[in-house]
Parts: structure tokens; sequence; C-alpha cells
């Protein structure tokens, strides 16, 4: 019996995570959404793709949160998007009242669950998640350290023209403008990147991964980046379901990793079948550290600001 997912939101970017869910054919997946005929068409669309896919993975799409009953797993894009000019911040309060009505089903129907929140402004809304469901912070996590470092590394690969694949990033902190990527961490098939290219290019390139979603808001003038966070969530997704226990990047409760209690923050772990299992510590310099704390002030104060 196949695994089940529930897609909480099906926009572009929780359609897309749907498909590329249901195109592997690893789970059968439920799209919900509260616009009454969105997710019903969007699912029998990909429904009859899936002959064409070789998939047997079925979908179906609801506006009811009683057919999410019993999922293995529960993917939350539902909120609003970015518009030109607005930071991932400016979303709080309106995405906050959101989650908190989607958290409250998700426990209600599928207590057994675990949660990747790709809504924005993810960390904090990570930390809400987790508080209203009142799940195991383990089972809680959010997705942004996976997209910071894809893009990242599709920067890089276009700079020092060669393959993504030999590449490997490494992002820390907030989803947002402090998020702090670490060049010594980051590798071309084994040599650091800093042996590589100057440090005035290499803080170029990190300016434009921390910019990467506004630039793309600014571009589409209408919508934001789709493409991007559904593969970044899929990936998560998969690690999870296969039990496959990649490394990535993703925002996690720390209680004393890195120093820091009592909130959600973009670090490496290993994800598998129960979700984080494990956070990785990686020694930081004196400012490194400095900068991972910003990161990590920004996102305590809209966890203030929320009272949470």
């Amino acid at each position: 019996m196949k695994k089940k997912i529930s897609v909480i939101g099906a926009g572009n970017v929780g359609a897309t995570t749907a498909q590329l869910i249901v195109q592997s054919g690893i789970a059968d997946v439920v799209l919900f959404d509260i616009v009454e005929g969105m997710p019903q068409g969007k699912a029998l669309d990909m429904a009859e793709a899936s002959p064409l896919w070789n998939s047997s993975a079925t979908i179906r799409g609801t506006s009811r949160y009683a057919d999410t009953a019993g999922s293995d797993l529960v993917v939350v894009t539902a909120g609003l998007a970015r518009k030109p000019g607005m930071s991932r911040n400016d979303l709080l309060h309106a995405n906050a009242d959101i989650i908190r009505g989607v958290c409250v089903e998700i426990a209600k129907y599928s207590p057994n669950s675990i949660i990747i929140i790709v809504t924005n402004p993810m960390d904090v809304m990570a930390q809400l998640a987790w508080k209203t469901t009142e799940f195991s912070c383990r089972r809680v996590m959010g997705m942004g350290g996976v997209l910071d470092a894809s893009r990242l590394t599709a920067f890089l690969a276009w700079e020092l023209q060669v393959s993504p694949e030999d590449i490997e990033a490494t992002v820390l902190g907030g989803h947002g403008d402090d998020m702090l990527p670490l060049p010594r961490f980051t590798t071309v098939k084994g040599i650091p990147l800093t042996e590589l290219l100057p440090k005035k290019k290499i803080d170029s390139l990190i300016d434009r991964t921390r910019n990467g979603g506004a630039e793309i808001v600014s571009l589409l003038k209408a919508g934001s980046a789709y493409y991007a966070p559904a593969a970044s969530t899929f990936q998560m997704v998969k690690s999870i379901l296969l039990d496959e226990k990649r490394l990535l990047p993703c925002a996690a409760f720390l209680n004393g990793e890195y120093g820091l209690k009592d909130i959600y923050m973009g670090v490496p772990v290993i994800l598998g079948e129960t979700g984080v299992e494990k956070i990785v510590e990686v020694k930081l310099t004196k400012e490194e550290r400095a900068q991972f704390r910003k990161s990590c002030e920004s996102v305590r104060k809209l966890i203030k600001n929320l009272g949470i």
C-alpha cells in the first residue's frame, strides 16, 4: 500500500509539488484547497497524465479536510504569495492566520503525520505549526535551505561553467535576507569554493542568492517562484518517504545546537522516515557565528511579533 501525502494549497507551488510526487509514483496524493473546483480540476488533469508518466500513484482533489485523514506526510503551501516590493516578512500576520487554521485540521485528521512547511515567512510558520499541532519538533520542519542551496548551486554552475551535479552548496540561517551561505563548506567536486573564485565574486553570488526569490517576483510582476520551491520540497518528501537519510539544509527546531534554543532555523539535518533524525553541527568562525545569530534575531523578532 502506497503512502499518503496531502498537499495543502493548490496554487503553483502546491500543484507543482503534487505533480512531482505523482509523476515519481512514490505516494498517493490528496491536493487540498479552499477554492472549490481548483484542486479537483488540477488533480483530474494530473490523473489523466499519469498513464503517460507510467505512474500508478493516485491523486484526488478536494476542499474537505476529512479527505486528508490518515496522511503520512503533509506539505503546507497555503498562503498569500509575495508581490513586487514585498518581503517574506510582509506576509507574516495574514499567513499566520492561515497556518493556524490548517494546522488545527492536520492535528485533527492526521495526528501521526510529518509536516513540511513551505509558506512564508517559512521559519516562523514552521515554529507556529509546531506550537499549533503540538507534534514532536522532529516531525515539523520548514523548506527553505534546500531551495537556497539550489539557487546558489545554479549561480555557481553558470559562473564556473561546470555541472551543478559537482557542486555541494551549504546554507544556514533563516530563509530570508539574512540567510548564511557558507563558502568554506561549499565545494566543487571536493574543492572549496574559496579556492576557485575571488571573495568579491563569491559575495556577489551570495547576494544574488539572498535575493533570489525577489528577483523572480520582480520579473514575473504577478506571482512568485514555484518550480524550484516545488522541486526542493519534493527532494525533502522523497528523503522522508523512502528513508533515504539525505543530509539536507532545512528549518529545524534547535534545542541547544549551535548555541541556540527554542527556535526554528536552517541547519543541515538528516531526513529519514521519522522526520528530522539528526541535526548536524558544523564549527563556525567568529564572523559566521555573528551572521548566524543575526539571522536568528530576525526570526525571533517575527516570532515575538506573533506572540508565539
